[in-house]
């Protein structure tokens, strides 16, 4: 980043935050921040649990637990045990409560209104696609990519629904019985690394390594969630494996894939794979990739 880069994002800071009115103790004139006012929000009609509501809102543990006093103090919420899970605190509107978030929502739209308003046609049409772009990439920035147990259940959440999703693209379908072995043992260190990709608290992508023989290894269940595509997960969680493989001393990653996963084939030419001879017998492979890496 340059100091140009960054003097242009914090001077959008400060715009937006005055304009949406974000400076004071009163956010659309309830009489409450704007934190008391999001929290009410995304509770919501349906309720939340606490761990997602901090998860959702990137809240520190404490910080949450005041602003969830603050809202029992006004008599707009309760703080219970979760119906499904007794260990976990569930919050809840009151009749107030839910009164208010439909207060917050209809002033909200005529905040929004206001900022539309004055503007023409085409002008509208542009703020419009720019927030839209600009909510896509602050969504890609809050990503989170870290080194993950392979067998925790966030990440056999991400294998099995990478493993769903070959057996729904692939004609014929897909058991991975068949396939190249990737078992969890073999995605650990020393012999192997593992990630999870995670958007707002929930793991939405991952991605393993695992060493097939001295300074060489292999990619492998390389998955991104549907509606987190187009982010630039899946270049960060490559970069990752990447960057553990240098790491591992290994000097060669290959990988294979089939062809209906274009945007795999697509992502590993962007980054300098070059296909070569079937190095394995996976039955539902049809392209084969390696690439040299740059451990300078």
């Amino acid at each position: 980043m340059n100091e140009s880069q960054i003097q242009r994002v914090r001077r959008f800071n400060r715009t937006v935050t005055r304009r949406i009115g974000v400076l004071t103790d009163d956010y659309l004139g309830h009489g409450r921040p704007l934190a008391e006012s999001r929290l009410l929000f995304e509770t919501g009609h349906a309720g939340a649990d606490v761990r997602d509501l901090r998860a959702r809102l990137g809240l520190d543990s404490g910080y949450a637990s005041r602003l969830l006093r603050a809202l029992e103090a006004q008599g707009l919420v309760r703080v219970q045990a979760s119906p499904v899970d007794a260990r976990r605190r569930h919050v809840v509107l009151t009749a107030k409560g839910r009164r208010e978030v439909d207060a917050l929502d209809r002033d909200s739209r005529a905040l929004a209104d206001s900022l539309l308003a004055p503007l023409s046609a085409r002008q509208r049409e542009r703020l419009v696609e720019a927030m839209d772009e600009v909510e896509r990439l602050m969504r890609a920035s809050a990503a989170e990519i870290a080194l993950e147990d392979p067998a925790s259940v966030e990440a056999q959440a991400c294998i099995q629904a990478y493993l769903d999703e070959l057996d729904a693209r692939f004609e014929g379908g897909f058991d991975a019985a068949r396939s190249v072995s990737a078992d969890p043992g073999e995605l650990v260190p020393p012999r192997g690394a593992f990630v999870v990709a995670r958007l707002e608290g929930a793991a939405v992508g991952c991605g393993g390594l695992k060493r097939i023989a001295g300074g060489m290894g292999e990619i492998k269940r390389m998955w991104v969630a549907p509606d987190a595509r187009g982010l630039g997960i899946a270049q960060r969680v490559l970069d990752a494996l990447e960057a553990h493989a240098v790491a591992m001393g290994l000097h060669t990653l290959r990988l294979d894939t089939n062809s209906s996963l274009v945007e795999a084939r697509a992502l590993y030419d962007r980054n300098g794979y070059i296909e070569i001879p079937a190095y394995n017998d996976n039955p539902y492979a049809h392209h084969w990739f390696e690439k040299r890496l740059r451990t300078d």
